[in-house]
């Protein structure tokens, strides 16, 4: 094989690898992808902190993952840097959503940003659910950088065994 076809070989690969790679993404991790709006508060000047959320990622990504048992389903949302009251959430239909704003902490008046991978401000995920749930009796709990909600079945979506007899 010549030179040039070994790195026509190599590069077909590489580009078949790439795309393999970005096809996974979007299929694993294409609804974790929550995108984030700065806040603006009417009337103010813009402030410093403002100004360094302009320079801020506007997407992020909010891994989720939903577990289903006989009785409930349960939520768990990967969102650091949040307190518990920055939530908002709500089940609309069949889909829980979780509002929120993300706001940026600096320690330190001095110095300046060079790399601003975190994203900040508003943002709202949509999860769906895989079966209907009683809101009434959700908990949420929020802890080391996880939200974990828990959504008990409604009545007609949960499991139940019936059990036959014989003869």
């Amino acid at each position: 094989m010549s030179t040039l076809q070994q790195l026509r070989h190599g590069l077909g690969t590489a580009w078949d690898s790439l795309a393999d790679g970005w096809r996974q993404l979007r299929e694993r991790a294409g609804q974790a992808l929550t995108r984030f709006s700065p806040v603006r508060r009417r009337g103010e000047l813009e402030t410093a902190d403002e100004q360094v959320l302009e320079r801020a990622a506007r997407w992020g990504l909010m891994a989720a993952e939903v577990k289903e048992t006989d009785d409930e389903v349960i939520v768990r949302l990967e969102a650091p840097g949040l307190e518990p009251g920055d939530f908002d959430i709500s089940v609309i239909d069949d889909i829980l959503v979780v509002r929120g704003e993300k706001h940026l902490e600096r320690q330190e008046q001095r110095g300046r940003y060079h790399v601003m991978e975190c994203a900040y401000g508003a943002f709202e995920r949509a999860i769906e659910l895989p079966a209907s749930v009683d809101d009434s009796r959700a908990k949420a709990r929020y802890r080391r950088g996880v939200l974990r909600i828990t959504l008990p079945k409604a009545r007609s979506s949960r499991t139940r065994r019936i059990d036959v007899a014989r003869g």
